[in-house]
């Protein structure tokens, strides 16, 4: 599932290339993912792109209606997993899966292709915006660490299901939580409220400096990401955890593990990363 890089990613390209034009049409193939399908119709042609915004994993479009005096209102977009969003050239080859064409006024098309068709597409209006955006927890890339050590040291819960809580922190997913916390060299399994000060400090930064390495490079291209022109990202070349079971750790040349934390594949290494003290002995007790 594209997590908080690669919607950015989408985004950023979306905001350079939509803002001032106006959309003419409005083309739909399967709509059992769009709320209301005869909303798209009826309220996106005619209406100008204002701006192309990220919260969280998912992105609002905001537009201007065709007439002036009508509320303005924005289009919620969320990936789910296999999601892909597109300005392109009208003759250039349509991909299997694209169920959404909007037609500009300069002669592009924005197209959404999705396989497996488990984003989301709806018409948000100017009011419930705000309700909307309530349910998204702290931006990572812009909370201070006071902020991010409140949301995580009240919390009996594995570190791994906070980070991916999305009441939590808005974005974070299970690429870029296992990576964060392989850099701060602290246990998923870990308790949020048993970090320490130093700990979550770590955390922090290692979270931060994940998210912009990744945004730099454009997210991670493992199956069909691509961004908003249609190309994969890069960051995946640069991954220190995630998915390399069995592989040596870049840092201490242990082999990567996994295990099910949070219901989540968690890659980490068990050198750098050490389990919380007391879990190998209960669980000693518990075979025995």
């Amino acid at each position: 599932m594209p997590e908080l890089p690669e919607v950015e990613t989408v985004a950023r390209g979306l905001q350079s290339a939509l803002p001032g034009r106006r959309i003419l049409s409005v083309r739909l193939g399967k709509t059992d993912f769009i709320e209301d399908p005869a909303a798209l119709e009826r309220d996106l042609p005619g209406s100008r792109v204002e701006s192309v915004r990220r919260y969280g994993k998912f992105m609002l479009i905001d537009f201007q209606p065709r007439d002036a005096s009508e509320p303005k209102f924005a289009l919620q977009v969320h990936l789910g997993m296999t999601g892909r969003m597109v300005v392109t050239a009208p003759e250039e080859l349509v991909a299997p899966h694209t169920h959404v064409f909007m037609t500009l006024d300069d002669g592009r098309e924005v197209r959404y292709t999705d396989p497996r068709r488990f984003g989301l597409m709806r018409i948000v209006a100017d009011g419930g915006r705000e309700a909307l955006l309530a349910k998204v927890g702290l931006e990572p890339l812009t909370a201070s660490e006071l902020e991010f050590r409140r949301r995580i040291s009240t919390r009996r819960a594995r570190i791994k299901a906070l980070l991916l809580d999305q009441h939590v922190l808005g974005g974070m997913g299970n690429i870029y939580t296992d990576e964060s916390l392989w850099r701060a060299r602290i246990n998923p399994k870990r308790l949020g409220a048993n970090l320490d000060a130093g700990g979550i400090h770590r955390l922090y930064g290692a979270m931060r400096r994940v998210l912009a390495e990744a945004i730099e490079s454009r997210g991670s291209s493992i199956s069909d990401f691509v961004d908003s022109y249609g190309l994969p990202g890069n960051f995946q070349q640069k991954h220190r955890v995630y998915d390399r079971e069995g592989l040596k750790c870049f840092r201490c040349g242990t082999r990567i593990k996994r295990a099910i934390v949070a219901g989540r594949s968690s890659y980490f290494c068990p050198h750098c990363q050490p389990e919380p003290r007391g879990r190998k002995k209960k669980a000693r007790r518990s075979r025995s």
